[in-house]
């Protein structure tokens, strides 16, 4: 019977009850459990091995470069940085009020080991999310333009509850990749989250995308259901910082 209940799990996919099936009979057996108990035990035992499986395919989904955590974000080595703060946004209460939230400082601060914790976080808690550097996602939209797939990009990047654009600085840009990334921010303005980490305050935007009216629509789209946190600290890349629990030297 044990051979064929094994069989029916293989053939119905149930990888988790498949893992454990052995050891829980062979307790019932010794112990006498109910029979409720022992399906209730197998039944979670399925659903916990779903739900870490879904984990990871969102965790590699997501496309983060690097394997930061909030929990090892060096917060005692970064004044700039409320630790209270971003804990709090750790409750992700923000993806659920659809609020942006934009990282300003200078190179090394933090900015990406911040957004990187904060997307991790909302993934381990089933959100979708996905991370770009903000030149691949320029990079992308213009090339979408090519096939005319950009209203179809546009669209599955909405549908991330929560979106992080990585390294908006001085970039090379094109006006079609101007006009596309206003297109997707006009999008997901008041339905879904964005984390922005930036070298650039507000004011320098208008440089960057060269298009003042545009800018004015977006800064106050962006603004207007936002928090920004601007981290006015040293670089974690500094030399006094090397024996410290910090991110990458690459991080920003």
């Amino acid at each position: 019977m044990r051979e064929k209940i094994g069989q029916l799990l293989i053939d119905l996919r149930l990888k988790g009850m498949q893992t454990v099936v052995d050891r829980e009979l062979e307790a019932a057996e010794k112990k006498g459990t109910a029979i409720q108990k022992v399906l209730y035990r197998l039944l979670c035992e399925e659903l916990a091995y779903r739900q870490q499986r879904s984990m990871h395919y969102r965790i590699h989904h997501a496309k983060i470069p690097f394997d930061w955590t909030l929990k090892t974000f060096p917060f005692n080595n970064q004044p700039g940085v409320q630790k209270s703060q971003i804990m709090s946004l750790a409750g992700l209460a923000f993806i659920e009020r659809a609020e942006n939230i934009v990282f300003i400082g200078n190179p090394g601060t933090g900015k990406s080991g911040l957004a990187i914790g904060l997307l991790r976080t909302a993934l381990i808690n089933g959100y979708r999310g996905r991370f770009y550097n903000a030149q691949d996602l320029l990079d992308e939209l213009y090339a979408s333009l090519a096939d005319r797939s950009t209203a179809k990009l546009i669209k599955r990047l909405c549908n991330y509850p929560i979106l992080v654009i990585d390294e908006l600085g001085y970039l090379t840009l094109k006006a079609e990749q101007i006009n596309a990334f206003f297109k997707l921010m006009g999008e997901r303005y008041g339905k879904a989250s964005t984390i922005i980490t930036t070298n650039l305050d507000y004011p320098d935007w208008y440089e960057l995308f060269q298009r003042k009216t545009l800018v004015d629509a977006l800064l106050d789209r962006l603004k207007h259901r936002c928090i920004t946190i601007n981290i006015n600290g040293p670089s974690l890349r500094a030399p006094a910082q090397k024996n410290a629990t910090a991110p990458s030297p690459k991080s920003a």
